[in-house]
């Protein structure tokens, strides 16, 4: 699912001529580009879909929607690892498969010092 989600601005720049801000959604850190809230200034918070600023939103109203889909587990829905989302719904733990996938890495390593 896709949510708009309120997030306050960090710091604004301009990249190739378009105005980009560095945004907290409750503790996870995303680029947005604010062309459509050309005056939006830093410690504001805006509601952001697909990566565009789209509304201003006074700060109590976005930390009460942080507050309720954090509650929710839609933070994690919407930011979250897809590949670490995925293996969950699996039933595998991602870092128990890496550190098996490096156990493995490392025997064939051994194997191949020992063929030389």
């Amino acid at each position: 699912m896709c949510l708009a989600v309120p997030g306050r601005v960090l710091d604004i720049e301009e990249r190739d001529g378009t105005r980009m801000a560095t945004v907290d959604f409750g503790g996870v850190v995303k680029e947005v580009c604010l062309e459509y809230l050309p005056d939006l200034r830093v410690g504001e918070y805006a509601i952001v879909h697909v990566g565009f600023a789209l509304q201003r939103l006074d700060e109590e109203s976005a930390r009460q929607t942080l507050e309720l889909f954090a509650e929710l587990g839609m933070l994690q829905e919407e930011f979250g690892d897809a590949w670490e989302m995925a293996a969950a719904e699996a039933g595998v733990d991602p870092v128990t498969e890496a550190r098996l996938a490096e156990m493995s890495a490392a025997e064939v390593s051994a194997e191949e010092v020992r063929d030389r």
